[in-house]
C-alpha cells in the first residue's frame, strides 16, 4: 500500500468474506491509515460484527461503512444470507451511526422476487438514519445462474418501481464517491439513492478507478476479467520499490475497457476469494 500510495492510489477498502473475523483487523486499518498519501480507508462488512468493533474502528482511522443489506424481513434475510442475523446487522447499523463514520453506505443487491417489496423498507430505514443506499445488479463473478430471467432484475427496473412510489428520481451527475454507481435524490427529500448496474450500462467501465489485491496476493486490475498478477512473486524475491512501482504500473496497464461479464464469462473464483 506504501507503494500504490506513492503512486497516486488515495484511497483503501478493505474487503472479504468478512474482514472483521479478522482479529487484528484494527490495528491492520490504523496502519493503513497512517500511510502517507492515504486519504480514505473504508470497510466493507455484512454488519454481523460492527456492534462491537464499530467504535475501535472509526478510533483506527475508517472514514467510511459499506454494509451488505439486501432485506428489512426477518425470514427473507435469512432467505437471502442463510443466518437469522438480521437483528444483529441492525444493531451494528445504529452502532455504526452512532460511531460517526463520514459515510456509510448500504448495498442491496437486486434479486427478483426477493428484494422488490423491500424498497421502500430500505429507502425509509435508510433516511431515518441518513445512510446512502445502493442498489447494485446481480453479476456472474461467482455463478452465472444469477443472469437468469427468474433472478436477475435490472436497475432500470428498480428504478421504475422506486418512481411508482416516490416520483421521479432527480439524476445528481455531479454526485460521485470513488466508483461507477450512479446517484438521484428523491424528490422532496434531502436523500440520494445509488444504482450499480454493470449487467445493464454499456458505459459502466468508463468511471471505474478500482484494482483488487486478493487475500493470496493477486493483484486484478478489472472484477470482470480473468486478468491477475502475482505480486508475492516480485516480493519474495526480494524486489525494491522501483520495481514494485513499475509491477503496479504494468498492471494498470492492462486495465481492459470493459467487463467480460456480457460475453460468457466463467467464474474462475469465488467472490470471497476476491474481495467484494
Amino acid at each position: 500500500m506504501r507503494i500504490a500510495a506513492r503512486l497516486g492510489v488515495r484511497k483503501v477498502r478493505v474487503t472479504g468474506g468478512e474482514p472483521l473475523t479478522r482479529r487484528d483487523v484494527v490495528p491492520f486499518l490504523a496502519e493503513l491509515s497512517r500511510i502517507p498519501g492515504i486519504e480514505d480507508v473504508g470497510l466493507s462488512t455484512n454488519g454481523t460484527l460492527l456492534t462491537k468493533s464499530a467504535a475501535a474502528l472509526r478510533a483506527a482511522g475508517v472514514r467510511t461503512v459499506n454494509v451488505s443489506l439486501d432485506s428489512l424481513d426477518r425470514e427473507e434475510y435469512g432467505l437471502v444470507t442463510g443466518r437469522d442475523f438480521l437483528p444483529r446487522v441492525i444493531d451494528g447499523i445504529d452502532a455504526a451511526v452512532a460511531a460517526g463514520f463520514e459515510q456509510i453506505k448500504l448495498n442491496c443487491v437486486l434479486m427478483r422476487g426477493r428484494v422488490e417489496r423491500q424498497f421502500e423498507p430500505l429507502v425509509e430505514f435508510a433516511a431515518a438514519r441518513g445512510l446512502l443506499l445502493r442498489f447494485i445488479e446481480l453479476m456472474p463473478v461467482s455463478t452465472t445462474e444469477v443472469l437468469s430471467e427468474e433472478q436477475f432484475l435490472p436497475v432500470r427496473e428498480a428504478r421504475r418501481l422506486l418512481e411508482a412510489r416516490y416520483g421521479a428520481l432527480l439524476p445528481e451527475p455531479q454526485f460521485r464517491t470513488n466508483g461507477p454507481a450512479s446517484y438521484f435524490q428523491i424528490p422532496g427529500r434531502a436523500q440520494r439513492i445509488g444504482f450499480i448496474g454493470a449487467m445493464t450500462n454499456l458505459h459502466f467501465c468508463e468511471s471505474c478507478n478500482k484494482l483488487r489485491l486478493t487475500c493470496d496476493g493477486k493483484l486484478r486490475p478489472c472484477l470482470g476479467s480473468y486478468l491477475e498478477f502475482d505480486i508475492m512473486k516480485p516480493l519474495r524475491a526480494g524486489a525494491g520499490d522501483a520495481e514494485l512501482e513499475q509491477f503496479f504500473l504494468d498492471v494498470v496497464e492492462r486495465k481492459p475497457q470493459q467487463h467480460d461479464f456480457r460475453d460468457n464469462y466463467v467464474p474462475g473464483r469465488k467472490m470471497v476469494a476476491i474481495g467484494g
